[in-house]
């Protein structure tokens, strides 16, 4: 009974895992193909356009009041940047709180515990007036501090990581007289290439892709990210430039598919070694 029951369960398996590979393709490709198709038009009768033209590509970057190519530049100057300054927090915040014991620890986690299950909008306010303060609003360097500092409260995959990495290894390495500097620079990190590629690429697509903080702060168009800028293209002209839209779209979303592509074995190995262990 057990022998036949294993071909229909396998059937019913690659039958759900087609419906599902179906409903995240359609919209994908649906997408694509409405950059390569003529007009202005959201509404199309067919999938696959009569004629292909690659206009509305060249439209976002020479179209005078459609800054595409600065936003374009300005969202990955504040993605790279958020990467680089949220791995390098993370990564000492966390292997300070899992190396080391000292007064308040508990306290700490406790507390990053709790605030994690907020959701982050309800700070927004506060965000706002304190960067009002202190003459932050309207630039990028506020968006790349909040972002950064906000990665920290999710670090505990990568101290759950740091836990499953034996402390024999530091024990030997602090015998022969190394600093906690030089543990964590010559041993922690070159052990922990899937964890550091997980949480830059999470930093790198969270900055990429924010819409709501990044409206709220930004107020100039010439400082826009790529989420503001393409959501005004379809608020100012009610969807009558679509597919210029989908074009934007699509260029958007090379860089974050090229890297899950090259890093997906980093980044599975990081979500598992990191959820091994808390």
């Amino acid at each position: 009974m057990k022998t036949r029951n294993n071909p229909v369960r396998l059937a019913v398996s690659y039958l759900l895992l087609l419906i599902i590979a179906v409903v995240s393709i359609y919209p994908v490709l649906w997408i694509f193909l409405s950059s390569l198709r003529p007009g202005a038009a959201l509404f199309s009768e067919r999938l696959w356009p009569e004629a292909f033209t690659l206009s509305h590509y060249g439209e976002l970057f020479n179209n005078p009041s459609f800054m595409y190519g600065r936003w374009y530049m300005n969202t990955l100057k504040i993605a790279f940047f958020t990467m680089i300054f949220s791995t390098l927090m993370v990564t000492l915040g966390m292997y300070a709180l899992s190396r080391f014991r000292f007064r308040g620890r508990k306290t700490i986690l406790s507390t990053m515990l709790i605030l994690g299950m907020f959701p982050s909008f309800m700070s927004m306010i506060a965000i706002y007036i304190i960067l009002l303060q202190i003459k932050l609003l309207d630039t990028h360097t506020a968006l790349i501090l909040v972002y950064s500092s906000g990665a920290v409260l999710g670090g505990f995959i990568v101290k759950g990581f740091f836990d499953t990495i034996p402390r024999s290894l530091d024990e030997a390495a602090r015998i022969d007289g190394a600093s906690h500097l030089r543990v964590f620079t010559s041993i922690i990190l070159p052990l922990s290439k899937p964890m550091l590629t997980y949480v830059a690429l999470t930093s790198f697509t969270g900055a990429w892709m924010d819409f709501i903080f990044a409206r709220l702060v930004l107020r100039t168009k010439e400082n826009w990210t790529l989420a503001v800028g393409m959501w005004d293209l379809v608020n100012r002209y009610q969807d009558s430039n679509f597919t210029m839209f989908a074009a934007g779209a699509v260029l958007i979303a090379i860089p974050i598919t090229l890297l899950f592509v090259f890093l997906q074995r980093f980044l599975v190995q990081g979500l598992t070694s990191g959820a091994s262990k808390g």
